[in-house]
């Protein structure tokens, strides 16, 4: 079996599929979808378990909901990924390189680049401007839409 393909969400990703923000819902659900279906895996930073909390500019997220939002952090397809010093430090980096660059988004992007994920999803205008600029291999930032991308999933390209 082939393995899956990783896909780095931020927060704003896990906020819009949790609350079910209808404009940008229907571009989480393609991924969502093939999650479930074993052909990705989601991974994200443990800074996000705190972050979906509230996002700045969006209301909260209520403490009701914290049973929900405790079960969409344990599904099969997300992995979380710790931010230990080697991710701050690249952060870090990040930060002094793009000046605008937020420190929670300096670690989404950073925790992508050490674990070698290639494709980080965000509705975050100032992280999109940052696509193709940033790890090694290049992260492609975007938002999570896989019908814009083809088929992932085909052996050659353009195989529908």
């Amino acid at each position: 079996m082939k393995k899956p393909q990783l896909r780095y969400w931020d927060s704003d990703c896990f906020l819009t599929w949790l609350k079910g923000e209808t404009a940008k819902k229907t571009t989480c659900q393609g991924v969502i979808d093939q999650a479930e279906a074993g052909k990705i895996l989601i991974v994200t930073s443990a800074l996000t378990l705190a972050e979906v909390t509230k996002l700045k500019g969006k209301p909260a997220v209520p403490q009701e909901d914290a049973e929900t939002i405790t079960r969409a952090f344990k599904r099969n397809f997300l992995e979380i990924r710790e931010v230990d010093r080697s991710v701050a430090e690249l952060a870090r980096d990040y930060m002094w390189r793009y000046k605008r660059l937020k420190h929670k988004d300096a670690i989404h992007i950073a925790t992508a680049a050490t674990y070698h994920i290639t494709i980080l999803d965000t509705f975050d205008e100032g992280l999109i401007r940052l696509d193709g600029k940033l790890g090694n291999p290049v992260i492609r930032i975007g938002v999570p839409d896989i019908l814009s991308q083809g088929n992932l999933f085909s052996e050659t390209e353009g195989e529908e």
